[in-house]
């Protein structure tokens, strides 16, 4: 059985969407990749390594597993904190009735065995591991941590292991991008209607052609209708994630298809409950009514 499985270093293929205006990424011209995100230098252990000593560098380096290298340099896999939680000291290893452990092979059992009672990491460790290379786009190493359902992979170069790129590194990319998002310069308003149309246009879920887009001093007004309520969160996520905007007022009628009920957008909703609550007071404005759109500044 082979100890790597490695992931492959190719850009996403020709299905995948162009960039365009209104998408995330036509503000970062080359994708990120593994050697961009990876923590590093890499914690490690060997095969012989106690099953104490891989725990006190974990719990040390605050990190929740290790790729475990032996004598020549080779990964030859992983011990994690999934790996440590089927264990005899604890009271919570594989249990199973008599039956069933006779329908399996001593082999099998063998190895339940091992896996529970072993003191080296060798007894514990994941194998075979799936890896990547300094080069794998970050789209590729998300796709692998989701279908796999890991939460780390090792980065290598050659042979050698020169970091690990795990979920909170992924999450720590995010927060970096929102930042990079949010620091964006004086835009016009028609720069910002464009990139709201060009994001529209790259979400199958939004009904483009029922809604009209205004801009004005960097205040968004949507107009028309939308047949699916959950349409409007997608309408919203969109004009939320384009720079430069700093309020969104919702216009948009929800037509219920099979009924024909028809009811206001939030916006004029909130309009008509104040006019009915207080009839005597003055008539509010586009600033009373927008939504402010969180971190933008006017």
């Amino acid at each position: 059985m082979p100890a790597l499985t490695s992931v492959p270093d190719h850009a996403p293929g020709p299905d995948a969407p162009s960039p365009s205006a209104g998408d995330r990424s036509h503000l970062r011209l080359h994708p990120l990749c593994a050697r961009q995100i990876m923590s590093a230098p890499v914690v490690s252990v060997c095969p012989d390594t106690a099953l104490r000593r891989a725990i006190d560098l974990m719990l040390d380096a605050e990190i929740s597993g290790l790729p475990v290298i032996d004598a020549q340099g080779a990964l030859v896999g992983m011990v994690t904190e999934g790996d440590l939680l089927r264990r005899v000291e604890l009271g919570t290893e594989h249990r199973m009735s008599r039956w069933i452990a006779y329908l399996r092979s001593p082999g099998r059992l063998a190895e339940d065995y091992v896996h529970a009672h072993g003191r080296r990491v060798e007894a514990v460790m994941s194998s075979p591991v799936t890896t990547v290379t300094e080069d794998t786009p970050l789209q590729a190493i998300v796709e692998t941590l989701i279908r796999a359902r890991i939460k780390r992979v090792p980065v290598l170069r050659g042979h050698a292991v020169v970091g690990i790129v795990s979920r909170a590194d992924v999450v720590r990319a995010l927060g970096a991008a929102l930042d990079a998002d949010g620091t964006a310069g004086h835009r016009s308003d028609d720069e910002i209607r464009q990139d709201i149309l060009a994001a529209f246009d790259q979400a199958v879920c939004i009904p483009k052609a029922t809604i009209a887009v205004a801009v004005r001093h960097g205040t968004v007004e949507l107009h028309g209708w939308i047949a699916d309520e959950r349409e409007r969160g997608a309408v919203r996520a969109a004009v939320d994630g384009v720079p430069g905007v700093v309020a969104l007022r919702d216009h948009l009628t929800w037509v219920e298809p099979i009924t024909g009920t028809v009811l206001p957008g939030p916006d004029d909703a909130r309009a008509e409950d104040s006019a009915a609550t207080h009839p005597a007071t003055h008539p509010a404005t586009p600033a009373d009514s927008a939504v402010r759109i969180e971190g933008a500044s006017p």
